[in-house]
């Protein structure tokens, strides 16, 4: 039997026959992660897939519903990923799931490079600030701040582990756009799909998920624009087919 730790709970995950280990005071997954897992192509029949800075599990739980490949998460805090190492092992799920406490920048060494077939990673999203900005819950601050890992670091890790014309994908602010994709081209990820999302229409958009291909050949889809919120503050139609209806 798996147990579940005090603080903890377990949650549906969405609305999938899967259930996740959650801690709202260490780590529970965000929108943004659901939209990574469903923006991310993944084979679906067998290959190899990655996820970098797992947090607790989500996006390999949910790319195991869409593919039959092998699929690795890594995550460099032992607390959050015991949780995720729980919630495969109570979805029976350890067969095609593998969980690495460990750190990113460490894994093309351990692992190999050119492994694999697909790179996700929703990685922190801020540059470390100074420890009076940092949030003071250390999980979360490790998981939103560039304390571990920068920018640079996991872009570079991403086109070592993937294979060539594998793919990265990864969702982050539109604010590093121009860092994400100078960095992607300095690191041989021809970035070909990306896609802005905004909170509401007329809104800002406050999340970008972009997909690179390792040595691909220059030619960028922008995708249409994906709007989470409508007016009477409820998810569109499109969002809540994303979290509820298709794989």
């Amino acid at each position: 039997m798996v147990e579940i730790q005090n603080g903890e709970r377990l949650d549906h995950l969405l609305a999938e026959d899967l259930k996740i280990i959650q801690s709202p005071s260490v780590f529970a997954f965000s929108l943004d992660t659901v939209l990574l897992a469903k923006f991310a192509y993944v084979p679906i029949q067998k290959g190899k897939v990655i996820d970098l800075c797992t947090g607790n599990g989500v996006i390999p739980l949910l790319l195991s519903l869409r593919s039959k490949s092998e699929i690795t998460g890594v995550e460099i805090q032992e607390k959050i990923y015991d949780m995720a190492q729980r919630s495969v092992q109570y979805n029976q799920l350890e067969d095609r799931i593998q969980l690495i406490h460990g750190d990113l920048k460490d894994m093309p060494s351990r692992l190999g490079h050119g492994k694999f077939d697909v790179v996700t990673c929703n990685p922190p999203y801020f540059q470390t600030p100074g420890k009076d900005e940092m949030n003071k819950n250390e999980h979360l601050a490790i998981a939103r701040h560039e304390i571990y890992c920068t920018l640079e670091d996991v872009i570079r890790v991403s086109s070592q582990l993937v294979k060539q014309g594998g793919k990265v994908a990864l969702v982050h602010r539109p604010g590093r756009l121009l860092d994400i994709l100078t960095l992607m081209r300095a690191h041989r990820l021809e970035p070909k799909r990306m896609r802005f999302v905004y909170p509401k229409e007329g809104k800002e958009a406050n999340t970008l998920l972009i997909e690179g291909i390792k040595d691909g050949k220059p030619d960028l889809k922008i995708l249409p624009p994906l709007i989470v919120y409508n007016q009477n503050n409820e998810y569109t139609a499109e969002v809540n087919d994303i979290l509820y209806d298709g794989k």
